[in-house]
């Protein structure tokens, strides 16, 4: 279908996404009311008990709607539950569904344990997350199923011309016959070598023409873009399949710059509501890490430091950032402070491949700093780094720019996300693993980020670190 079309087809499924969340609320709340008189118990409300089989009211219950309903369809957006391909099939949709259904979940009930809103069942918001589930998954699929029905009776279609050699357009035929829903009705195939310009235009007038997609390679350019102008003219939409850059894993996306329209070819995570929570995520368990561990870690560690060893307690160092941007990264000293000048007698020794030093009895390491690095606590001070934006949470470990130096060209790669304190490399042996290895487990991570991976990773990093798994 157009774009536009397909735009406001997305934007009134979240309006009824939206209108069934609410509805299966406060059918959540009449459920958890019939049960409790079916089921009685004590319930205390403003601190007295009332009768048995007795819920709070519903008007309670409303505020809750403040959370539950920008906050659900947003993650089910953010999950993208509108954006994806029918061709995934019902277990995406419901992996989708469980996912968003969690963190709306959790939101509401961090809520009124803030609130202190014992008087709020969480029997309702249980059965409001199951029922949801069932819900917006059956509506889904009536949806779906309604649009691919009515496009195979062909409902509403848009007739489209292909534009491209016979083998691109027979393909990209069979692709629109295999997605009905998309509601494209082939009417006519043309040749960009064959009198293209001359052709076009009849058809357009000939025919009832919603849209030309133009599938061609990079010879036929020149003719491309005085038929886009006809379309123009015309007041038809034309599609260009931008294929003709080939790619292994860059993701092709469309961005207007004043008036200039660009192609961008990206292989990281596109600037998003993910990413921005991501930012927000990070501020706030910097802060919050910051604020309970550091007077319980700071001054003791100090302490320490500063009487086992000679220098200061902080050592700061220069890593390479974001697409390789300077910053200065702080650690907890574990070392003693000519450690960078001895390391270069100490190189023979290292115990890792590639650019990066590692040793597993490192004698520049001073007696706490063993203690330290084993369980990580050297690493606490850069909750600064993660607090001001140079790093993340979760993200590839910043390198030093000497390493960087010596990378490979798709060793690089790495430093096209924010650094961060911890990673799959960190939960997968840290210093047991090959340095190639290393390089593509934080590749991997690049390739497959989102919000989810991102708390998979932070809950796996906690056993780790507790147990000092790979570290040195």
């Amino acid at each position: 279908m157009p774009s536009r079309r397909r735009e406001f087809i997305i934007q009134v499924n979240q309006i009824g996404d939206a209108l069934l969340i609410a509805v299966v609320f406060r059918l959540a709340h009449a459920l958890r009311e019939q049960l409790a008189y079916l089921f009685p118990f004590p319930f205390f409300f403003h601190g007295h008990a009332t009768e048995l089989g007795m819920i709070a009211p519903f008007r309670y219950y409303k505020w809750l709607y403040l959370i539950v309903l920008p906050l659900y369809p947003f993650l089910l957006d953010l999950n993208g539950f509108y954006s994806r391909a029918h061709t995934l099939g019902r277990r995406n949709t419901v992996w989708i569904l469980l996912k968003s259904c969690a963190v709306c979940t959790l939101a509401v009930m961090a809520a009124m344990f803030f609130f202190k809103l014992a008087m709020l069942s969480r029997g309702v918001v249980v059965i409001f997350a199951l029922f949801s589930i069932v819900a917006l998954f059956a509506k889904d699929r009536i949806f779906q199923g309604y649009m691919r029905n009515r496009a195979l009776r062909g409902k509403d279609l848009t007739e489209v011309i292909l534009v491209g050699s016979e083998e691109r357009n027979t393909e990209f035929a069979k692709l629109l016959e295999e997605h009905p829903e998309w509601s494209l009705r082939v009417t006519a195939r043309l040749d960009p070598n064959n009198n293209l310009l001359t052709e076009l235009p009849v058809l357009l007038h000939r025919l009832p023409v919603g849209c030309v997609i133009f599938n061609v390679s990079q010879t036929a350019f020149s003719e491309i873009e005085k038929a886009i102008l006809a379309c123009e003219v015309e007041g038809v939409e034309a599609w260009l399949v931008a294929d003709f850059v080939k790619t292994s894993i860059a993701r092709a996306t469309v961005d207007d710059f004043y008036g200039k329209p660009l192609l961008i070819f990206s292989t990281t995570p596109e600037t998003s509501w993910q990413l921005a929570c991501k930012r927000l995520f990070d501020i706030a368990g910097a802060l919050v890490g910051l604020a309970i561990l550091g007077p319980l870690v700071l001054l003791p560690v100090a302490i320490i430091i500063k009487l086992t060893s000679p220098g200061p307690i902080l050592f700061g160092q220069k890593r390479s950032g974001l697409h390789g941007r300077l910053f200065t990264m702080y650690k907890f000293r574990s070392m003693v402070t000519n450690a960078e000048m001895l390391r270069a007698e100490l190189e023979a020794f290292n115990e890792m491949s590639g650019p990066v030093f590692k040793m597993k009895d490192d004698p520049r390491v001073t007696p706490f700093g063993h203690f330290l690095r084993r369980t990580s606590i050297d690493e606490f001070p850069q909750l600064w780094n993660v607090l001001v934006g140079d790093m993340s949470l979760v993200g590839p470990r910043p390198p030093i720019p000497t390493e960087v130096q010596h990378y490979n060209p798709w060793h690089r790669r790495r430093l096209s996300m924010k650094p961060g304190l911890t990673c799959i490399w960190q939960i997968s042996g840290r210093n047991q693993i090959a340095f190639d290895q290393w390089m593509q487990l934080d590749l991997e991570y690049i390739d497959n980020w989102s919000l989810w991976l991102d708390l998979k990773i932070l809950a796996r990093t906690i056993p780790v670190v507790l147990t000092g798994l790979g570290a040195r």
